[in-house]
């Protein structure tokens, strides 16, 4: 179903008529079912930033063994653990196992590389980088701590909710938001990454003297229709639980997917990258990236987000009299960096699909000595630019901390990334101007 923040409601085609008419929680639910409130923010909240939806199951989640700590492997929010990393860095294509040697489904597979803030105050940010090979079967996983903002890289994910199922491919997003349980089904080799926010949800930018249309539009995102399964699993099926920045696991003896109808504005929803309506200057200069978002979690500071998801599609360069590639700069904001596809235009080589780079806090950065120079030569024409690439940027008003398995164990940290501005020289002369 489309659209942003909609009130939708959708029922299976299997159980007509599953969803109460005329109020939430009737005495008895049609066809015996459990009614149950999923709440995405205080009920208090103003109208316009209320979420919630009702679930219509066939047992309540409640149903389940008590939570038991379990492994966390790569996942953290211990932003002490290595040094303070002042450096740009930045990250060859992040490995994924093989099933032959290490079976890794979605869960398994997360691996922690930045962030900051704390999850049990409910302010902060992560990024994470999640390789894995293999489906999950038999579990599902929900996140108390915050959203999450899905950007799969390689290989594509069947994500099944209890509001029902999403293919998410390359070139699209999937937020899942707090509480909500999901199992991803994968098909072979399969890597992404993901941005995690605690205490907002996403929501579009405001597009102020833009005006009501562009960007990305409401009306293309997707929401799920409604599917469940009656499925008993004796004692053996897995539910996971991040909370507090820690995993648990508690068992049932049933699918959590088996909601049979469902109303409300709080959902998971997908989004097509190519839908963005791009915004680009025509005259002169190179506009700020802010002009590419995607999607904001906004922070208590008007105007100053947690985090932002931004993209640089595919466009027409016309700019005149203009360096045309991104400026150099300095940012009191982070900017986190993914290629999902193509070559991105400031760094052409050594920034490959399924890496990545980090500049945070004031570390300055800009295109490269070979791209400085090309640039600075061209003959300004009206051009497409980023033909085939896919970039995006996750930027943060959070000075962000490295991982130890972001800085050593992943083993992708390309430790010559510095080189790339060396050959930059002084073209200085007061002959000129």
């Amino acid at each position: 179903m489309p659209g942003f923040g909609n009130e939708c409601a959708s029922e299976d085609p299997r159980c007509p008529g599953a969803l109460p008419e005329g109020q939430n929680n009737p005495q008895v639910c049609p066809y015996g079912l459990y009614a149950e409130q999923l709440s995405g923010s205080a009920f208090t909240c103003p109208r316009s930033t209320n979420k919630r939806s009702w679930l219509y199951r066939i047992l309540p989640s409640v149903c389940h063994k008590p939570f038991e700590p379990i492994d966390q492997g790569h996942l953290t929010h211990n932003w002490d653990e290595v040094e303070a990393e002042p450096n740009q860095l930045r990250w060859k294509p992040f490995v994924i196992p093989k099933a032959s040697e290490k079976k890794l489904d979605f869960v398994s597979g997360l691996h922690t590389l930045c962030g900051a803030g704390e999850p049990k105050s409910r302010n902060g940010i992560a990024i994470h980088i999640f390789t894995c090979n293999t489906p999950m079967i038999n579990r599902c996983f929900y996140n108390s701590d915050g959203d999450f903002l899905i950007v799969p890289q390689q290989g594509k994910l069947l994500i099944t909710t209890e509001f029902g199922k999403l293919l998410v491919e390359p070139n699209e997003i999937c937020v899942i938001q707090q509480g909500m349980r999901f199992s991803v089904e994968v098909f072979g080799d399969t890597r992404g990454y993901i941005l995690e926010v605690y205490g907002a949800h996403f929501e579009l930018p405001d597009l102020g003297p833009i005006g009501a249309n562009g960007l990305a539009n409401p009306r293309d995102f997707l929401v799920p229709v409604a599917w469940y399964e009656d499925c008993q699993v004796p004692g053996d099926y897995t539910v996971i639980s991040k909370y507090q920045g820690k995993l648990f696991s508690a068992q049932q003896d049933f699918s959590p997917f088996n909601v049979v109808a469902w109303h409300g504005n709080y959902t998971p929803y997908k989004y097509n990258l190519d839908n963005f309506m791009v915004i680009n200057a025509v005259a002169f200069d190179h506009v700020d990236p802010s002009i590419f978002t995607v999607l904001t979690a906004k922070s208590t500071r008007p105007g100053v987000a947690l985090a932002d998801f931004v993209i640089f599609p595919p466009r027409w360069g016309v700019a005149n009299n203009t360096f045309r590639p991104p400026y150099y700069h300095r940012n009191c904001m982070s900017e986190f960096m993914g290629l999902i596809k193509g070559h991105y235009e400031a760094k052409e080589e050594g920034f490959q699909p399924g890496g990545g780079s980090l500049h945070s806090m004031m570390i300055p950065h800009g295109p490269d000595a070979e791209c400085f120079e090309k640039a600075s030569k061209a003959k300004l024409e009206p051009e497409r630019v980023a033909e085939g690439t896919m970039a995006f940027m996750f930027e943060s008003s959070f000075s962000m901390a490295v991982t130890k398995w972001g800085l050593k164990t992943s083993n992708c940290l390309d430790k010559t990334y510095y080189k790339c501005w060396e050959p930059l020289k002084s073209h200085f002369t007061l002959s000129c101007k």
